[in-house]
């Protein structure tokens, strides 16, 4: 009846996961404790899972994207201490099967379930309020997209408490992932984590493609977009280009595991670097699925806070589709060592020089846009400043492992694992962080503490070094990636000094929490009165900070790039509406959650060769989608004096606080 699963695929010998599924278990049950007590049930349910309002969809992303990130950390401090003290003999005190699942899941945590909804959430809330549309193209679609992201995250973290995770390496290369030499089930895990939530996020891509073509506001032509929106639009169509690829190379490596197939097998005909060519063709554009939309946020940051148009705003869109074109011509450099032959090697490293070229415009751009600006030191700036150092770093190791015989040398060296954190951290998570800082205002109405924002960047921008820097000089040395233990007494004071940097990295997590914590309870001396977080550049200005759940009563007619300082020199700034209308919305559904529930169902029977559960879940699925297509949108009829009150209030806030007006006044 259940398959594969017993008793004993319950770790319950392993002292770590037994303590930390018990903290999960405890702090679980501390939550449900505590929304009963407070009567939130309700609450949570109508305004918050059942939402298909895409600010709150993009502020549950966000609120995952946090926890993973806790989660995926917990992995590398233990690999980072690990490596401490596992030396001359010692063994530490991760045995070598857990060690192995604990960097597959680092891996796959921080990108997958990390990175991604961080980006997707941040899209979300912003992406409809800058381009004037009151929601996304498939406001239905996007909630089943989150839903979707959520089974892949329970089913990684139940794979923590029940049987095992991948021992592979994030990116599950077979062999080693054939049910040959990977018998168990933290293979199938990972297939199906990652398949169904990659279905989600491809759906996403499809979303927010339609959302930015077909629903701009009137006038806005695609060269009067802000930045932010362009890199969202470049970011969605390299999701609709790559993920595909991910979810062909797992549905072969499952037809292998499942059905014999052997698509990977060397010795039945198949071949394993098939199946390294697919996953990294859809796992370089990834990178860039990531990085683009860190550019977008710096662009709107440095703009803002500089009191300056951005310096060369064609040439950023421009290099911008320069990068996602280019993103699916380099994937090969990730395997010069296959022995491509000289012609394919050199081909593949020239085209990743020349990405680096628009990446080095857009550096350039930005330093620009701050030369004899009036730069505000705060902390969504701090974040890029430490981005502009790190990335460039990150961009010249790049530069160097994209010439073969270098890579040669390098290749699955910590070396490798300096230069990807280089660019992951200095560019992906600090940008994210930059973005959170400063459009936080724009979400809950309400700033947050500058004091430990700062704290945490500095103790992230430290840590980063300290942490990473070793890992380079490591990979001169010699040492290579995957090693749970060592007997070279040469490395051991640098991986010291690399899990110091890990702890420092540690404080700044701890700092962003306190910060929420401090912001949330001092909100009230914290609003933000002009209701728009400093930048006056988009359509942001047309609504409240928080935006009502309908957005835009009346959608602003738009002619400049900068519309607001080109409708108040109009005097089209403060003009009420000529009439009121109906405003036509989705309703909240719970079709979402069911078919989260039932497509978490469908993927933990195949994980365990359930077969009933597996037709339970498919089943529901269907009949959720079914049910689904028979509910009806609603008209919200809005009073009058709502609208416009909400419209013309905060034009007046506008002109009683300046800060929204330094744009404008220095242009």
């Amino acid at each position: 009846m259940f398959g594969k699963l017993t008793l004993n695929d319950i770790p319950y010998h392993e002292p770590i996961i037994v303590v930390t599924v018990s903290v999960i278990i405890l702090a679980g049950l501390a939550l449900v404790a505590a929304l009963t007590k407070f009567k939130k049930w309700g609450y949570l349910w109508t305004e918050w899972l059942t939402s298909v309002d895409h600010k709150k969809i993009g502020v549950m992303y966000i609120v995952v994207a946090m926890l993973m990130l806790i989660r995926g950390f917990a992995d590398a401090i233990m690999m980072r201490t690990q490596l401490a003290v596992a030396h001359d003999g010692a063994t530490g005190y991760l045995p070598p099967h857990h060690y192995d699942q604990i960097f597959t899941a680092h891996g796959v945590i921080m990108i997958m379930f990390m990175a991604m909804p961080f980006m997707i959430g941040l899209m979300n809330v912003v992406v409809p309020l800058q381009i004037g549309a009151r929601d996304v193209a498939f406001p239905f679609l996007n909630s089943v997209s989150f839903w979707l992201f959520v089974v892949g995250v329970v089913l990684v973290n139940l794979s923590l408490g029940i049987g095992e995770f991948a021992k592979t390496g994030w990116l599950a290369y077979p062999p080693l992932s054939e049910s040959t030499y990977s018998p168990g089930v933290g293979v199938d895990y990972y297939i199906w984590a990652l398949q169904i939530s990659g279905i989600g996020t491809t759906l996403t891509g499809i979303n927010f493609f339609v959302t930015i073509l077909k629903m701009r506001a009137p006038g806005m032509k695609m060269m009067q977009m802000p930045v932010f929106t362009w890199t969202a639009f470049c970011t969605n169509i390299i999701i609709m280009g790559a993920f595909p690829i991910l979810t062909v190379a797992l549905a072969l490596l499952t037809a292998d595991r499942y059905f014999d197939m052997h698509f990977f097998t060397n010795t039945a005909g198949g071949d394993p670097m098939l199946y390294v060519n697919l996953i990294w063709a859809w796992g370089h554009p990834e990178v860039y699925i990531l990085i683009l939309p860190a550019f977008g946020i710096f662009s709107e940051v440095i703009s803002t806070f500089s009191g300056k148009r951005l310096f060369g705003y064609t040439s950023m869109v421009y290099a911008t589709m320069a990068i996602a074109v280019l993103s699916f011509v380099v994937w090969l450099h990730h395997f010069f060592t296959m022995g491509s032959g000289a012609n394919v090697n050199a081909f593949f490293g020239i085209a990743t020089m020349i990405i680096s070229i628009p990446t080095g415009v857009k550096i350039f751009n930005w330093l620009f846009t701050m030369y004899r600006g009036r730069v505000q030191f705060t902390s969504p700036v701090m974040w890029t400043l430490g981005f502009i150092i790190t990335f460039s770093i990150g961009g010249m190791t790049g530069v160097l492992m994209s010439v073969p015989g270098a890579d040669f040398l390098l290749h699955n060296s910590l070396f490798l694992i300096a230069h990807f954190h280089n660019v992951i951290i200095g560019g992906v998570v600090f940008g994210y962080l930059a973005g959170f800082a400063y459009w936080f205002p724009k979400a809950f109405g309400f700033t947050l503490n500058e004091k430990w924002g700062k704290g945490a960047f500095w103790c992230w921008l430290i840590g980063y070094y300290v942490a990473f820097v070793p890992l380079y000089v490591l990979g001169f040395m010699g040492m290579t990636r995957r090693l749970n233990h060592y007997n070279n007494p040469d490395w051991t004071p640098w991986l010291m000094v690399a899990a110091v940097g890990a702890f420092i990295i540690l404080a700044g997590i701890i700092c962003q929490l306190v910060q929420l914590f401090v912001s949330f309870r001092d909100r009230k001396q914290n609003l933000d009165l002009t209701g728009d977080p400093w930048n006056a550049r988009t359509l942001e200005w047309s609504i409240s900070s928080p935006p009502p759940f309908y957005n835009f009563a009346h959608d602003p007619k738009v002619e400049d790039l900068d519309a607001y300082w080109d409708m108040k020199e109009k005097g089209l700034a403060h003009k009420r509406p000529a009439s009121f209308e109906k405003i036509h919305m989705p309703k909240n559904t719970g079709a979402g959650v069911a078919i989260g529930v039932f497509s978490l169902l469908f993927g933990f029977g195949l994980v365990w060769y359930i077969w009933w559960m597996v037709g339970l879940g498919l089943l529901g699925t269907i009949a959720s989608m079914i049910v689904r297509s028979f509910n009806d949108d609603i008209d919200y009829y809005v009073p009058v004096e709502e609208v416009a009150r909400i419209e013309n209030a905060h034009h007046d806030l506008l002109d009683k606080h300046g800060r929204d007006n330094n744009l404008a006044s220095q242009v």
